[in-house]
């Protein structure tokens, strides 16, 4: 009931902000208003295409253009006394945008929990270097060792994180677990889905974005610890890709080639903004093929172990049993401006959900960002889904997993509005 008077909120302040600027500016003034509007808007998004897309003279001329005309448009606005409506406008429209989503928000679904007895030989690994040093700012290792851990600290890029944990197997362990990034995370937990072993995932990288889908307290990293004592097992789901374990998701085209750049750690920005016009421009040699057919040429593609929410950069869940799989194509400014006003409902955004993915090339290896590592692998590069692959322990009192913000989908919110049927209608 709540779901449906908020979409018909919806579409009254809508309404009410149409009203408004009818009896501001007048038929002839509002269409004007439109007209200026709608105009600066596109002005603006063809200059920002050609900033992406060109070098040198071009690209700072196009920059400028992108700051002057919303300055212009702001400037003719005030000019005709009519700044208070555009503003009025703008909040009832994001009054109007926040009911409808939140009218079309469903909860998030965890998997299912079980008791397990807590682990009697647990091994986790720690890198003091990630996510700025939150190890030793939370004195994870301390807390870990009092609660009857064995922790190995990672003292150098060239450790073999991964025969670390196989040999913490050999020696016994019943539990591994991670305080790092989440790379890491994924190298450790393709082992102890290897071994049948419970994993730990402690949220100390920089974006954490697993721990995160997992429920997990962001914050405070040595809350995770609490698990060891008070924890409950969840099974989840495993990608692998060539072979390797990934718990996020695999990217390919112009995000996995702008991050194999040794510059990129360095300078983010100005190493996109570098890379950006060939990435954007060349013929992409990209093939994405999956049990749902064939798409040829997309720029760039991300599969992710289950899908992620459209429009945002969190899983509802990490159970399925299905790979999410989401490709752009982007031609042009109306491509480009399309993709930033429709999200993940533009037409140059393919999704699916799959158990199976296979990207390919006219070339005989491809750069891959795994969980945001840079990889280079043999084409054709195979992407799949392992159901419940891993077991997972987490502390039974959590922060839980935050619901995610949906697209603003109208044809569904109109039907909610009208016909009553919940978030899942449509």
């Amino acid at each position: 009931m709540t779901e449906r008077w908020l979409a018909r909120l919806a579409f009254v302040t809508i309404a009410a902000a149409g009203v408004l600027v009818l009896a501001a500016a007048g038929i002839r003034g509002s269409l004007a208003l439109l007209i200026t509007g709608a105009a600066g808007v596109a002005i603006g998004l063809a200059a920002a295409w050609w900033f992406l897309t060109h070098h040198g003279v071009l690209r700072w001329l196009a920059g400028a253009v992108v700051v002057l005309a919303p300055l212009t448009v702001a400037v003719l606005f005030a000019r005709a006394n009519l700044v208070w409506v555009v503003v009025l406008f703008g909040l009832l429209w994001a009054g109007a945008v926040a009911a409808g989503r939140r009218a079309l928000t469903t909860d998030a679904s965890e998997p299912d929990e079980y008791e397990s007895p807590p682990p009697r030989k647990p091994y986790l690994i720690m890198n003091p270097r990630s996510g700025g040093g939150k190890v030793e700012r939370f004195h994870l290792a301390e807390r870990a060792r009092t609660l009857g851990a064995e922790v190995y600290v990672l003292d150098g890029p060239a450790v073999d994180v991964a025969d670390v944990a196989r040999r913490a197997v050999r020696d016994g362990a019943d539990l591994l677990g991670v305080a790092g990034g989440d790379g890491t995370q994924a190298l450790v937990a393709g082992i102890a889905a290897e071994h049948g072993l419970p994993f730990l995932v402690i949220s100390a990288g920089t974006r954490n974005h697993f721990a995160l889908d997992l429920g997990l307290d962001r914050e405070d990293p040595s809350t995770c610890l609490d698990a060891l004592s008070d924890g409950v097992e969840m099974r989840i789901d495993l990608g692998s890709i060539g072979g390797r374990t990934f718990v996020n998701n695999a990217s390919f085209g112009a995000y996995a080639e702008i991050v194999q750049s040794s510059a990129y750690r360095d300078d983010k920005i100005g190493t996109a903004l570098e890379m950006l016009p060939a990435v954007l421009t060349e013929d992409r040699p990209l093939r994405l093929t999956t049990e749902q057919g064939t798409l040829t040429g997309p720029q760039a593609v991300l599969v992710s172990n289950n899908p992620y929410a459209s429009g945002t950069g969190r899983r509802s869940s990490l159970d399925r049993g299905v790979l999410g799989v989401l490709a752009v194509t982007v031609r042009g400014a109306v491509d480009a401006a399309n993709l930033i006003s429709a999200g993940g409902r533009a037409r140059s955004v393919a999704t699916r959900e799959v158990t199976e993915a296979v990207i390919d090339a006219d070339v005989a290896e491809l750069p891959v960002g795994v969980d945001g590592e840079a990889l280079v692998l043999p084409t054709p590069v195979r992407c799949t889904i392992r159901p419940g692959a891993l077991r997972v322990r987490v502390p039974r009192h959590r922060p839980g997993v935050p619901p995610a913000r949906p697209d603003l989908d109208w044809a569904r919110l109109r039907r909610l509005a009208l016909n009553g049927g919940g978030p899942s209608a449509g």
